[in-house]
């Protein structure tokens, strides 16, 4: 099977945009880099042609070399650019790949937004660019949709085994989900680690060391091993800086926190923090880094997903949790921890806790016990890797696969 030349539906997202559509919103699509934002565009501008032929599409992609010439170009020249396109007196759809790129491009933005036949549609892979600056600037009149590579049902989908899903589902711990990275492992997981490790350099050339200054290549990357060889462990800057300078990697809180916070806004990481459940308190203290993708840690870091599988399972189910578009907190019940607080749109919550196997008595009950200190009447889950479906006076137990198949 060609997987270069499939493309599956982001149906979610499509929906989300067609909903959208014509809405007086810039729409905002966010994610790191290569993980789908420019196809699910592109899909967009499908189905636009499809409903009407006749639609006129703008379409840039300051990443293409066709678009070079305008990365040259000062904001106001862009948008000239762009106005010199429109069609008259019907609606214009605008699309504008990789927006960071554009120098002063919020004020690009403000010029676009305020034409009445101008219905604006953009990418960035920079969560302080598209979330803080864009945010402050077009207050209200933004719609933020924050993608990431394909989940465990997509990766099934445009790899077509849907046959065997709990052996896929060994290969998609191994190679992740950025869906070139996905195709090329159908002829070497090698090829596909190479891919992801040139996707992580161009992460850090093109939107973190050109906004920030790092001094000490190698320290930045240390760092960033660090967090990807703590994924589900409490961490704080201070003892990543802690821990590194007695290895003779010498370097400083306030740096670590820096560098940290560039990869979040890279969305290489996300950050969830702690609550308390029973004081129902949010804690500002010990929080925990999950990675967008676990391709990219193997790729990196060279390790086998058994030398710390519960932990990496966490990992696969947080980042289902962000697409499923809940509320996510690490837990605090008692002295214990809930691996996941997640609460949806409607302010339903559930409790999570994540295991690789509960099959022997002493890790079920370990695995319980956080759990079991909840008084509310929320749903209270254990997903695990075994084949059981229980329940434990009131907790119950599913397979992990099946809960990511479940949509």
């Amino acid at each position: 099977m060609n997987l270069k030349a499939k493309k599956i539906k982001r149906t979610k997202e499509l929906n989300k945009l067609l909903v959208l559509k014509d809405r007086n919103l810039i729409k905002v699509v966010t994610g790191v880099r290569r993980c789908g934002k420019s196809t699910l565009l592109l899909q967009f501008q499908k189905l636009l042609k499809k409903e009407n032929p006749k639609t006129p599409v703008i379409s840039i992609n300051m990443d293409l070399p066709k678009f070079r010439f305008l990365a040259e170009q000062d904001w106001k020249q862009i948008h000239d650019y762009i106005q010199k396109l429109l069609k008259k007196n019907i609606m214009n759809y605008v699309f504008i790949d990789e927006i960071q790129n554009i120098p002063q491009f919020e004020k690009l933005l403000e010029g676009l937004f305020v034409n009445p036949h101008i219905d604006l549609y953009v990418t960035g892979s920079n969560a302080y660019l598209l979330s803080s600056e864009l945010a402050t600037l077009l207050t209200g009149r933004a719609f933020e949709i924050n993608i990431l590579p394909f989940s465990f049902a997509e990766y099934l989908e445009y790899t077509g085994k849907t046959a065997a899903p709990d052996r896929a589902f060994a290969e998609y711990r191994r190679t992740g989900g950025f869906p070139e990275a996905v195709g090329l492992a159908a002829s070497s997981e090698n090829f596909a680690y190479e891919y992801l490790k040139t996707v992580f350099q161009n992460i850090y050339e093109n939107d973190i060391q050109k906004r920030h200054t790092i001094y000490y290549e190698i320290s930045y990357n240390e760092v960033v091993h660090f967090l990807m060889d703590s994924i589900g462990s409490a961490v704080s800057a201070g003892n990543i800086a802690k821990s590194l300078t007695a290895n003779n990697k010498k370097i400083d809180n306030k740096t670590v926190a820096k560098y940290i916070d560039t990869l979040v806004e890279a969305y290489l990481f996300y950050k969830i923090n702690r609550y308390d459940i029973k004081g129902r308190q949010h804690l500002a203290t010990m929080e925990k880094y999950y990675l967008v993708d676990l391709g990219m840690r193997n790729a990196l870091l060279g390790k086998e997903f058994s030398a710390d599988a519960g932990h990496l399972l966490e990992n696969i189910v947080f980042l289902e949790l962000q697409r499923r578009n809940y509320n996510v907190w690490i837990g605090k019940a008692d002295t214990l921890e809930v691996d996941f607080v997640a609460r949806d749109k409607d302010g339903y919550t559930k409790y999570i806790q994540v295991a690789y196997t509960v099959r022997e008595q002493k890790k079920l009950e370990r695995e319980l016990a956080p759990l079991a200190k909840i008084s509310d009447f929320n749903e209270r889950l254990l997903l695990t890797m075994d084949f059981e479906a229980l329940s434990h006076n009131g907790i119950k137990q599913l397979n992990v696969i099946d809960w990511l198949l479940d949509n």
